[in-house]
């Protein structure tokens, strides 16, 4: 099913599509549960990661009749998006030369209602482990401040990002101006350290409180998954026990160490979809902040 699995797509680290579908197969166990029911955006990097790569929201044309899609309205049109259900499905995805599978936050077939609510820690640069560490904490008490129960992941690149599920009550637009809502009330209190600043040159070296992730065309990177990174680094959930003693970084985990760590572990976010939370309360006591 996988076709030239010996083409290299991590050059410096001699990873090749074989590689990233087979750990993709080992860990489809974990993976699929997070992925069922989401569209999905593939970022595909043909020529491998050194070179240019592009996202593919539509998969219209050239898909299997079996593969799942649902259709998504946009602004003049629609888009088919794929959506992985098994093994099969995450393979011919992988198929594609798909390192990163990005979805959203709802499933089908409510997309109006997310069952997640998502935010993106991200420093100006990968030397501020301690820096985003300390923020992932601080959001972390801040929402438990406002009743919700945080997950966290490691971003597979310079940040962590936390996930509050949800039990579906909720609008994408009440969950997106609630999140916005929430960084907005965190850049207040840590002044210092977070920024809602979408330019890099206004950021001041602090870290980019992106709540953005939680619109109705926006996407997240799934956890467990690849990202197109030296290393190959991974989207791994992770224990806040973990994040209080640093024994993870936002890309310590890797396609190679993270097979084993499933295989010990498990889904350390296992029963992140039966937490489902309101927003509700949460929702009136930060506008009380505003």
């Amino acid at each position: 099913m996988i076709t030239h699995p010996e083409k290299v797509l991590f050059p410096d680290d001699d990873i090749t599509k074989g590689d990233v579908a087979a750990y993709y197969e080992a860990v489809a166990p974990v993976l699929l549960p997070h992925l069922r029911g989401r569209p999905l955006t593939m970022e595909r990097y043909p020529a491998g990661i050194d070179r240019k790569g592009f996202w593919q929201k539509d998969v219209s044309r050239g898909f299997p009749s079996w593969l799942q899609r649902v259709e998504v309205k946009k602004k003049g049109g629609v888009v088919h998006h794929a959506i992985v259900h098994d093994l099969d499905a995450l393979l011919w995805v992988t198929n594609q030369n798909t390192i990163t599978q990005h979805v959203s936050t709802s499933r089908a077939p409510d997309l109006a209602h997310p069952d997640l609510c998502v935010f993106d820690l991200d420093p100006a640069s990968g030397d501020e482990a301690a820096g985003v560490r300390q923020a992932a904490l601080a959001l972390r008490d801040l929402l438990a401040e406002l009743g919700l129960r945080a997950w966290v992941k490691t971003s597979g690149s310079k940040g962590f990002h936390l996930l509050v599920p949800l039990d579906g009550t909720s609008t994408m637009g009440q969950t997106a101006r609630f999140a916005a809502a929430v960084g907005a009330l965190a850049v207040r209190l840590w002044p210092d350290m977070l920024t809602q600043e979408f330019a890099k040159a206004d950021r001041g070296g602090r870290i980019y409180m992106d709540t953005g992730r939680n619109g109705s065309s926006a996407t997240f990177a799934a956890p467990y998954t690849v990202r197109a990174k030296p290393g190959a680094p991974v989207s791994a959930p992770c224990t806040w026990q973990e994040v209080e003693r640093g024994t993870v970084q936002p890309a310590s985990i890797t396609l190679r160490s993270m097979p084993a760590r499933v295989a010990a572990l498990g889904d350390v976010w296992g029963d992140l979809y039966e937490q489902g939370q309101s927003l509700d309360a949460a929702i009136r006591q930060v506008n009380g902040h505003a």
